[in-house]
């Protein structure tokens, strides 16, 4: 029986999983396994709100030991340290307890069929500091490791009272650090109806430093415009063409020896596929760790290996990469998929070709901007307002479809409207 092994429980990896569960491990026809560092699954584009505690892990994530006993996949927890192409094998770092005592050794998993789906990390690029003083959000560890902080600060500013202000840098004008400019500033207001009365978003003050000409580099023109005027409106200060040289436990220090004071600092400025990927032996990879792949999506050394979402360089047409976004990790599960299948059978492989749905940004309960529909028509349609916020909530529901089908996709929704009626809006804790 073939063993297809997994590696990351990420958007695309999950999907992928559950697909290959019903496909094949349903019927015993291969054996699936899933490998992860975490036990809980949370989408990557709702990070954001897990460091503000708008989104609780413990009851909006999704256990992958839980669901794969559902699904028809197993489930390994642990952390990839190397791969092995040639022996076809997974290496595990050993597991310890919480007082340092192994629990288990260094292992392997072998494999007749790896997909590496092991995202991407936050790029600090060795800008001196950042790794001391900075925040990242690379996982729902770190998102919560924030959020922790953020509480504590706040209620430093409230037990302080007079004129005592919050001040935020955030690095990285891309989609985190837009979203999460303006949800700090929702849940700021919402910490008046938990105790801290004289709290509000007027204690709070947050700087978005971008590098670049201007924020979200990779969308339209007309999004970042818009984003960035609401964002203003808000309350934001927003630096653009402004890089970081330093982080101080003051600050950001900027090129032009700015110094940007700072009680809490998120570094969200560029990505990278793990360290690990330059060591294996064998692939070609980019200067940010990212795999090159075939057409069909398999790496262009090992017809058995896989790579989808962040950590995957799939080149297109007009010379430009795939970009590291939710819906392209979605169509790359889709399609490996289909590919693993037609591969089992002795089928011929189908090639990737990204589809680009549009673009939305969700400026919490303020504002969404986005374009839609993106190659489908050969243009964009810029959206704005309800009908934006009602596709980029949709985007979320096509997910939990994607990972539990219809029938129960329905249920964890209308459980989670509940949920929102009967408990705090804010995680307190």
């Amino acid at each position: 029986m073939k063993h297809i092994v997994v590696l990351g429980g990420g958007a695309g990896g999950l999907e992928l999983v559950t697909r290959l569960g019903h496909s094949l491990g349903k019927r015993k026809q291969a054996k699936i396994t899933l490998i992860d560092r975490s036990q809980t699954h949370i989408w990557k584009p709702l990070l954001h709100e897990v460091a503000t505690g708008s989104l609780d892990i413990n009851t909006d994530g999704i256990n992958y030991r839980a669901h794969s006993a559902k699904h028809y996949y197993d489930f390994q927890l642990g952390t990839a340290i190397d791969v092995d192409p040639k022996q076809k094998c997974v290496r595990l770092a050993s597991m310890e307890d919480d007082k340092g005592r192994e629990v288990l050794p260094v292992r392997e998993v072998s494999y007749d069929i790896l997909v590496m789906a092991v995202g991407s990390v936050s790029n600090d690029f060795g800008t001196p500091g950042v790794a001391e003083h900075c925040y990242f959000l690379d996982s729902h560890r770190q998102a919560e490791r924030f959020q922790q902080a953020l509480l504590t600060q706040f209620l430093r500013i409230h037990q302080m009272g007079g004129d005592q202000q919050l001040n935020i840098s955030i690095v990285g004008g891309g989609a985190t650090g837009v979203e999460l400019s303006a949800e700090l500033f929702h849940v700021a207001d919402l910490l008046k109806a938990y105790g801290m009365p004289e709290m509000s978003s007027k204690k709070v003050k947050v700087e978005l430093v971008e590098a670049g000409p201007r924020i979200l580099p990779a969308l339209p023109d007309r999004i970042a415009n818009n984003a960035k005027k609401e964002l203003e409106k808000l309350g934001v200060h927003v630096h653009e063409g402004t890089r970081v040289t330093e982080a101080r436990r003051e600050g950001l220090v900027t090129a032009d020896e700015e110094v940007i004071s700072a009680d809490l600092m998120i570094w969200a400025a560029g990505v990278k596929a793990p360290e690990f990927i330059q060591n294996i032996e064998g692939l070609e990879i980019t200067r940010n760790n990212q795999i090159l792949v075939k057409g069909t999506l398999q790496s262009t050394e090992f017809d058995d290996m896989y790579v989808i979402g962040d950590c995957c360089a799939c080149k297109q047409e007009n010379g430009s990469f795939v970009p590291p976004r939710a819906q392209s990790a979605h169509q790359m599960a889709s399609l490996v998929h289909e590919n693993i299948l037609a591969s089992l059978k002795g089928e011929s492989l189908k090639e990737y070709e990204y589809k680009d749905y549009g673009s939305l940004v969700n400026l919490s309960r303020y504002s969404t901007v986005g374009s839609l529909m993106g190659n489908l028509m050969k243009g964009s349609m810029f959206v704005e307002g309800r009908l934006a916020r009602f596709v980029y909530v949709s985007l979320y529901r096509l997910h939990l479809i994607a990972i539990h089908g219809w029938f129960k996709a329905m249920i964890i929704l209308a459980a989670q409207r509940i949920g929102k009626v009967v408990k705090p809006k804010l995680k307190l804790h």
